[in-house]
């Protein structure tokens, strides 16, 4: 195999390559990227067993072939080369190297046979459609922040996207939640999705996810099975299995009776929650809100540390409220919040509340209180 490519499109495949690959394996070909070249494309393959990406890009191939070389030397040489230096890869099999030169540079890296590579069985898809990059890039941006680290819970490692009725009809939507907050946000359901199964996106998926997701103006083919789930664009296909369990009935903590409602500019909401919880130990990070008239005040109380009180002008008129949240939560929802402002809906201190952008309902909000 040998084959020239522009530094820029190599530093673009093989970094989408390298982040898929774990770092402390014990299998020693699953740290390698396989290299395939042929006609006038390469491919660039990476996969951990559970996540697969193939990106694939235009090359200059003066003989086709493949090799597997490690992922993140590969990358960290690439990153380091000149820009707009001309790369060019040449496999040694009978050596079990492959040859990187680049103006002066030149490496040797040692391989391992392709044959060894592998490759993620295709699976038959249920479903098929396509969904504009901004679309699926708001439905996991805006819900990622909601998923649980606790592996024991391991069917909340994930963003459940599913089929669900709403008040139009059907749409397509996401939810994650930890226990402690929820995100449910809805999308219009795209042409050829209404028979998708419902699938529960691992972490780590909806992270590599978000680099197919950059471009406005690409479709993204989605691809959806009871065990795998794949994203694709012109370049790039990555390809998971889902999270193997059932998500619970997030309905049944959405508030449909909070009457209380305050209306509050978000970013001046935000930037109040993080001055006052600056003095609140680092443990429970526990800010009260105090709603009076028009008015809510902000506090933090830690024996440890100090006491700190902001007052912020919002819109509320009903009874006079005192509830505790922990302050990460509501920093991490309010700044979720594209419009000017966030609309909280409360029932009474013990109770969970919601919140919502404006009167917009596709994007719902839940975050339990706390004791203060």
């Amino acid at each position: 195999m040998k084959l020239s490519i522009e530094r820029g499109a190599l530093l673009k495949a093989v970094s989408q390559a390298q982040s898929v690959v774990e770092r402390r394996n014990t299998i020693p070909i699953l740290a390698n990227v396989l290299i395939e070249a042929e006609g006038e494309h390469v491919q660039f393959r990476a996969t951990d067993l559970d996540i697969e990406v193939v990106d694939k890009t235009v090359a200059q191939i003066e003989r086709a072939g493949a090799t597997t070389v490690s992922a993140v030397t590969l990358h960290e040489i690439v990153r380091k080369l000149p820009d707009g230096a001309l790369v060019t890869l040449t496999d040694d099999a009978a050596k079990g190297r492959l040859t990187v030169d680049a103006g002066r540079s030149n490496f040797s890296l040692a391989t391992l046979p392709k044959e060894d590579f592998p490759v993620m069985a295709s699976s038959e898809y249920d479903s098929n459609f396509s969904a504009p990059a901004p679309v699926l890039r708001r439905l996991f941006d805006k819900s990622k922040f909601a998923i649980s680290t606790e592996e024991t819970r391991y069917y909340l490692n994930g963003v459940y996207m599913h089929i669900a009725d709403a008040d139009g009809g059907q749409v397509l939507r996401c939810v994650a939640t930890d226990g402690h907050r929820l995100a449910r946000i809805d999308a219009d359901l795209p042409d050829g999705a209404s028979d998708m199964p419902g699938i529960i996106v691992p972490r780590k998926t909806v992270g590599e996810l978000r680099k197919l997701l950059e471009d406005d103006d690409v479709q993204i083919a989605v691809s959806v099975s009871e065990t795998k789930v794949r994203f694709a664009t012109p370049e790039i296909t990555l390809t998971s299995k889902v999270i193997d369990g059932t998500f619970p009935d997030y309905q049944r903590v959405i508030p449909a009776g909070n009457t209380r409602r305050l209306e509050v500019d978000a970013s001046e909401f935000a930037k109040a929650v993080d001055r006052v919880s600056t003095v609140s130990s680092e443990r429970s990070r526990a800010v009260k809100l105090s709603l009076d008239e028009d008015r809510l005040v902000l506090s933090v109380n830690s024996p440890d540390s100090g006491a700190a009180e902001e007052e912020l002008a919002v819109a509320y008129g009903d009874e006079c409220l005192e509830i505790g949240f922990n302050a990460k939560y509501l920093l991490e929802i309010a700044s979720q919040v594209d419009r000017e402002n966030a609309v909280f809906m409360f029932n009474s201190s013990g109770d969970p509340t919601l919140m919502r952008e404006g009167n917009d309902t596709t994007a719902v909000y839940v975050v339990m209180p706390m004791r203060v």
